[in-house]
């Protein structure tokens, strides 16, 4: 019978195997941003951590920022949501990159939402299948819904549906270097028999 764990009860073992995801995900992402834009693209070290769902706004730079949201649902053997922010510069630098072109303007045209929507998916993909390759699971993404705005304008949407999980969520922030600093924010959240799921398949339940 596999133990039933979620964040709340979740012990610094747990924590750290959890942690260490996380920074695998983050190398694999990093390498997969510097193959999409063909440059060279280094990462710190990323910070792993626990927070109230209602803290998220602020530890991703406030809640009046203004960044790019993408969002997508995670199937398979594991389901639950992903969520992936970028401070709207670092978006437009990481679009311009793609495109080999300045960005004209303050708002992302058609073409442009749809290239941050595969840098989006790039980066997101680079992380489920880290966790589906560490699990031996099938994790697949759903299609990517993207939203610009302000960061606690976006987080109240899913707000509903991260709250039936728990309170806590894990977060991963991750900066990302090419010729500029970009900061990322990626947020796992499985839904509850998930969490289980997950750590059962690294014997850790």
């Amino acid at each position: 019978m596999e133990k039933e764990i979620t964040l709340e009860t979740m012990s610094e073992e747990y924590f750290d195997v959890l942690k260490e995801l996380g920074n695998i995900g983050a190398g694999n992402a990093t390498t997969a941003l510097a193959q999409l834009l063909n440059c060279k693209v280094d990462m710190q070290v990323p910070q792993v951590r626990l927070l109230d769902f209602k803290d998220l706004g602020a530890a991703i730079g406030g809640e009046e920022r203004l960044v790019a949201g993408i969002y997508l649902g995670v199937e398979g053997d594991i389901t639950g949501h992903i969520m992936f922010f970028l401070e709207k510069g670092s978006a437009r630098h990481l679009v311009s990159k793609l495109m080999g072109m300045e960005l004209e303007g303050e708002e992302f045209n058609e073409m442009e939402i749809s290239a941050l929507k595969e840098i989006g998916n790039i980066i997101t993909g680079a992380y489920l299948n880290s966790l589906a390759t560490i699990t031996n699971m099938m994790i697949y993404p759903s299609v990517p819904d993207i939203c610009i705005d302000m960061a606690g304008a976006i987080l109240s949407v899913p707000a509903i549906e991260f709250g039936a999980v728990g309170d806590k969520i894990l977060m991963i922030q991750t900066r990302f270097l090419d010729d500029t600093d970009l900061e990322g924010y990626f947020i796992l959240v499985p839904d509850l028999e998930s969490y289980g799921k997950i750590l059962h398949s690294l014997g850790m339940a």
